[in-house]
């Protein structure tokens, strides 16, 4: 009550002043004009970039013309929410010797951004799955399943008949365009398959992962629909890990791993037979020697499971491509069509780091994310090249603990103090021990160090037993360091709020704002003009 009381008098105070003196005006005008270009904010560096942003939006001109689009590239960070794509610019910046804040990753600056609702027709927060068939589709739908409508139940085999949907790449194969998956996970995983697959239930990878009742019934795996690919010509570019789901579990690969399919059938050989003009590749050596100008079809799998991290990638016996590598890999194989192409490209590992909390892996295959990004803006017209970044979802990520400017991303925090002075020690939490600026809401997160040669390594922890690790002789920048979490659980959740968009080339505009998921397929239908015949 006061607090009105204050301001109305307040109110009624400037008012009859303005009144009783237009002298006072007049010599408050003199004032704010004398504080010129030379004492005020316009000679400040981040006052000038701000107008200079200004500008450069006032300039920009955008249509909006169905078709417009000839070729369109979805680019899929899976677990890559706001808080991953921060942290990421500050790393990528540090690791130039920057402070970091004001980095920007490749498609940081992109001219339109909006923000993506990510939840699943049935669970708050989502999966990767129903996720990525409402943007491959246009239709949201349950957890867990693959291109199919929330009208079938999970892992029921007879009831997704009839209630498949027609993905964004088999419209475009229908069109006669090219199109290609590219992607770090196993090509099988539910984010890529979305492209090109229609489960119930997005662990049948393989055959022997179907019941006896779906076979009966006459449902694929993910594999085989992959091979049996029927729309148009074909998906031209295909390039992944996954080679385990498409071998028989009696054979061993280059690698030295097992099959894992039950029915006898190398998937490798069929696809080979049906693509004899393609070339199918296993090692980084073998997609070297790759001519994208001589070849019409790629398939290559390059891990039994998913592909390495990108800092791992050294320790891969065969070697692996990086994300950027393929992603150019396959445009220079679809930009030969004359009617265009769609490209899909996932960097599923930003997902897989955070699960297990470890931003280290998580913010470098973020980073390597951005690089692809920019390769595929470099290889293409913005006037005929529609091209999309975003995630499938969030995780529980947090970045926090005011830290100092320029503070290592992955370090532990220090402060300024009260004065504004930066503070040359660790920053003591309630417990008398240092903490990160980065952690997660739950998971297994730990304060010890592990090898990093194993991507899928589970480990055990006992820091909710017996309190937090004191971390002050720990190197929390190390590829091995597990952040800690707050709620103890066997494995990190996703994160249910919204996902950033990041958009250029036409219809790029359409993708400004707060968006349902699926909308982003509609943009992408519209503006290449993509629609069943």
């Amino acid at each position: 009550m006061h607090y009105f009381i204050w301001l109305s008098m307040g109110i009624g105070l400037f008012f009859i002043g303005c009144e009783s003196s237009h002298e006072t005006r007049t010599d408050v005008r003199l004032l704010v004009s004398k504080l010129d270009s030379k004492t005020m904010a316009s000679q400040n560096e981040w006052f000038k970039e701000g107008q200079k942003s200004l500008h450069q939006s006032l300039a920009k001109q955008y249509k909006q013309k169905r078709g417009d689009a000839k070729n369109i590239i979805l680019f899929v960070g899976d677990g890559m929410g706001l808080s991953t794509v921060t942290a990421a610019r500050i790393l990528e910046g540090q690791g130039r010797g920057e402070s970091g804040e004001e980095n920007m990753l490749s498609f940081d600056t992109f001219p339109f951004t909006g923000l993506s609702k990510t939840y699943n027709t049935n669970a708050q927060t989502p999966d990767s799955a129903g996720t990525m068939t409402a943007l491959i589709t246009g239709v949201k739908t349950k957890m867990g399943m693959i291109s199919v409508s929330d009208n079938a139940s999970r892992g029921d085999c007879a009831s997704a008949k009839g209630n498949y949907l027609t993905t964004l790449v088999e419209l475009a194969e229908e069109k006669g365009l090219s199109t290609g998956v590219v992607t770090n996970t196993r090509l099988t995983h539910a984010t890529p398959a979305a492209t090109y697959a229609h489960v119930p239930e997005r662990g049948w990878e393989n055959n022997s992962m179907l019941s006896k009742k779906a076979v009966k019934e006459g449902c694929q795996d993910i594999a085989l629909q992959f091979v049996n690919f029927s729309y148009g010509d074909g998906i031209e570019v295909a390039m992944g890990g996954g080679r385990r789901e498409f071998v028989p579990n009696n054979i061993v690969d280059i690698e030295g791993k097992k099959g894992r399919r039950s029915d006898g059938q190398d998937l490798r050989e069929v696809w080979k037979k049906r693509n004899v003009q393609g070339q199918y590749v296993e090692t980084l050596a073998a997609f070297d020697k790759i001519d994208a100008s001589k070849t019409s079809k790629i398939l290559g799998l390059f891990n039994a499971s998913h592909m390495r991290y990108e800092k791992d990638r050294v320790n891969d016996t065969q070697g692996e491509p990086t994300l950027t590598q393929m992603t150019q890999k396959a445009i220079e194989v679809l930009q030969k069509s004359a009617k265009g192409f769609v490209l899909v490209v996932e960097s599923g590992r930003i997902d897989h780091a955070h699960h297990i909390n470890n931003a280290y892996n998580a913010l470098h295959d973020t980073v390597e994310f951005s690089n692809a990004v920019a390769m595929a803006d470099k290889m293409t017209k913005d006037d005929d090249t529609l091209i999309v970044v975003t995630a499938d979802h969030s995780h529980v990520f947090t970045m926090a603990g005011y830290p100092k400017r320029g503070n290592p991303i992955l370090g532990k925090v220090r402060s300024v103090d009260k004065h504004g002075r930066v503070e040359e020690k660790d920053t003591l939490a309630e417990d008398g021990k240092p903490y990160t600026t980065l952690g997660y809401a739950n998971g297994r997160g730990t304060a010890h160090l592990h090898d990093n040669t194993d991507a899928d390594k589970r480990y055990e922890v006992d820091v909710h037993m017996h309190g937090r690790v004191d971390l002050s002789g720990v190197d929390t920048t190390q590829a091995g360091f597990h952040q800690e979490v707050t709620v103890p659980l066997s494995y990190e959740t996703h994160g249910g709020e919204d996902v950033g968009i990041y958009a250029k080339g036409p219809g790029a505009h359409l993708l400004s704002g707060v968006l349902e998921q699926n909308v982003i397929f509609h943009v992408m239908e519209y503006m290449g003009d993509i629609k069943s015949k």
